[in-house]
């Protein structure tokens, strides 16, 4: 695994817009990075790979033992969501994608960070930005990337269905990322249609949901937390199951930090695990304490002897910590590096890496292409 410090191609931004990614820059500087770029070898790719494989099994076995102890407070599910949590469960509904977040620094296993399971963003930059990137700067190159396709492979089942793709207004990246979304799944012959989450209706009479034309939502992908659907003021409505969403309602339990502290409790010293507990004190004074529910690195404090030496602003934690021992990501030319590996329909699927000069990785890290050869 090494960095390579290399010359951004010219008219960057152009290119990468017209592959979607429109929010490649911000106040502070370049999101999307191309000033660097990141070379594995096939090995490496091959530990990454398996390293997802592998623990997408134990988090779905260990969602299965949350169930069966009944262990909804450890990870802050609210009653409401639990009966549609069961359903969704034994029903098998389908989960289109997740992204894993590693410690890896090409040497020893790849170190589970946290498992972004319902709403993973950073996706048309992995997916099609990177591709771009390689075809034109490395062609003779490989990429740990067969997102698109396997999207597209993975939406062909529900052919004949009308899918809705929902996000919240006026968030480009989100905005962005449901967009490539719903192409994938046109790509694959299925009907889509969109909608704002603040724009989904109840419809009183028929007892479904419907859209702002009064169209029924039989299936949805939401780009939107199921912690916050529970909620919102229609959610006493989704007990009664008339929507397919995607991801779907089991999925709360795999996209928890609380499920970090289970996962070390089921299968401690695992290769691909760090110790995580519900308290500080087994983690001595070297520990990074993290919300049960949060996002792009927010509410996260890194300790060592005592002192907060790195955190994070923002409006989590109020369902609970995790505390999980502190890793250091590899670290080039003063930058830190996260490995994000994408799950597609339960199979690996490719690689997108974040990287900042901090410790902990947040919503303007950079993102950094990659090949392998």
């Amino acid at each position: 695994m090494r960095r390579h410090r290399i010359q951004p191609r010219p008219a960057w931004r152009e290119k990468v817009e017209h592959t979607g990614l429109t929010y490649h820059s911000h106040e502070h500087g370049p999101y999307w990075d191309e000033s660097a770029c990141y070379e594995f070898t096939a090995d490496e790719i091959h530990a990454l790979e398996t390293a997802a494989h592998v623990v997408h099994r134990l988090c779905i076995d260990a969602a299965e033992v949350v169930i069966a102890r009944g262990w909804w407070q450890r990870l802050g599910i609210p009653a409401a969501a639990v009966p549609a949590i069961l359903r969704s469960w034994e029903r098998d509904d389908f989960s289109l994608y997740g992204r894993f977040d590693f410690a890896f620094d090409g040497h020893g296993a790849p170190k589970l960070l946290e498992y972004n399971a319902d709403t993973p963003t950073a996706l048309v930059e992995a997916a099609v930005a990177q591709w771009f990137w390689l075809q034109e700067t490395r062609p003779d190159a490989d990429q740990f990337n067969s997102i698109h396709e396997r999207l597209i492979a993975a939406w062909r089942r529900w052919a004949g269905a009308t899918i809705h793709f929902s996000s919240v207004r006026d968030n480009p990246e989100d905005e962005q990322t449901v967009l490539y979304l719903r192409d994938t799944c046109e790509q694959a012959g299925v009907a889509t249609r969109s909608v704002y989450i603040d724009d989904i209706g109840w419809h009183a009479t028929q007892r479904h949901f419907v859209d702002l034309d009064g169209q029924r939502l039989t299936h949805c992908f939401k780009l939107y937390p199921w912690e916050w659907l529970w909620h919102e003021e229609f959610a006493p409505h989704l007990a009664h199951d008339t929507v397919q969403f995607i991801e779907p309602t089991w999925k709360m339990l795999l996209s928890n930090k609380g499920l970090l502290p289970i996962l070390w409790e089921l299968y401690p010293d695992h290769p691909n695990l760090l110790p995580a507990f519900e308290t500080a004190a087994p983690l001595g004074s070297r520990y990074v304490r993290k919300p049960k529910l949060s996002r792009e690195g927010a509410n996260v404090t890194w300790m060592e002897g005592g002192v907060a030496l790195e955190e994070t602003s923002g409006d989590y934690g109020e369902e609970g910590h995790v505390y999980q021992a502190a890793v250091d990501l590899p670290e080039f030319d003063g930058n830190r590096a996260v490995c994000g590996v994408w799950v597609v329909d339960h199979e690996p699927a490719g690689l997108g890496l974040r990287e900042d000069t901090r410790r902990i990785t947040g919503n303007l890290s950079r993102f950094v292409p990659h090949f392998f050869r």
